[in-house]
């Protein structure tokens, strides 16, 4: 049956979203262009490129319905969406163009409305294992609405979390020893939403309600279970055990892969515009 679910060619891309995602990147490189020393941010640029081509992958490619097919896969999703993309853009943003864009009023009034890091990273924590409690699983998943809110609320509580690691001011950002300490604690933080899948295996709850969505999507009979869908080697408890430490392990790479690269993205830029002055000085003294 799994193999059939290929065949049917029913996944579908969302074309408005691709769209957006295209029309937010030229703006973006519109605003670059305008900086004095735009070419010392390529690397930015490219973060910025990369964290939007894996939101669209994981939210608006036929990934976002085949993530629905096990825990693991939608663990995957929902990482990349939270853990991955937040810091990625978050980095990708030069600060001349963060100072532009943040300094204008309504921009400024959103970002007020979200909460210092550390209480985003506690109610991200508890909305996110609210969101795979059996019970507001299974309502979110009947209602569209309450979903892609719950979901969009989420992602915008992961932005104000990752901000004490990848500002976009390096002089925001917290030390070595801080940043440690916060990985330590955001990781302790997010325990119960990993506990709760490795539960879930000894108390017999699986029970995978987005199989509800999908086989509605595909027009087949919702008394499927996941062991008609999937493969026939696939085992549900080997499935959530695996979604629950995939979790905090793309969380712990995430935290360690974005302090790296906000201190290599700092020197660089650093050594271009150092690079680029020594280059005017030179043509200034030819001249």
């Amino acid at each position: 049956m799994f193999y059939e679910l290929w065949l049917i060619g029913d996944w579908v891309w969302n074309i408005p979203l691709l769209l957006g995602l295209v029309f937010f990147s030229m703006i973006y490189l519109y605003f670059l262009r305008l900086l004095p020393d735009s070419t010392a941010f390529y690397k930015q640029t490219l973060l910025l490129f990369l964290a939007l081509s894996l939101f669209y992958i994981m939210v608006g490619s036929p990934f976002a319905q085949l993530s629905h097919l096990s825990f693991s896969l939608h663990m995957l999703q929902m990482s990349i969406m939270y853990f991955v993309v937040p810091p990625l853009i978050l980095l990708g943003i030069p600060y001349p163009l963060f100072q532009r864009v943040i300094n204008h009023s309504l921009l400024r009034k959103i970002s007020r409305l979200l909460p210092p890091p550390m209480v985003s990273l506690i109610l991200f924590a508890m909305l996110f294992t609210m969101y795979h409690m059996p019970v507001v699983l299974n309502y979110t998943t009947q209602h569209v609405l309450w979903q892609n809110s719950y979901v969009f609320l989420m992602f915008a509580l992961s932005f104000s979390m990752w901000r004490p690691l990848t500002d976009p001011n390096p002089k925001q950002r917290l030390t070595k020893k801080q940043m440690k300490l916060y990985g330590f604690h955001s990781g302790l933080i997010l325990m119960p939403a990993c506990l709760l899948f490795i539960l879930n295996i000894f108390s017999g709850q699986i029970h995978n309600p987005f199989l509800a969505q999908i086989t509605a999507h595909l027009c087949l009979p919702l008394q499927m279970s996941s062991f008609d869908i999937l493969p026939p080697f696939f085992n549900s408890k080997i499935d959530q055990f695996i979604a629950g430490i995939l979790m905090l392990a793309v969380h712990k790479f995430s935290i360690m892969t974005s302090v790296r690269l906000g201190s290599r993205i700092s020197e660089g830029v650093r050594a271009d515009r150092e690079t680029e002055g020594c280059k005017m000085r030179k043509v200034e003294y030819k001249a």
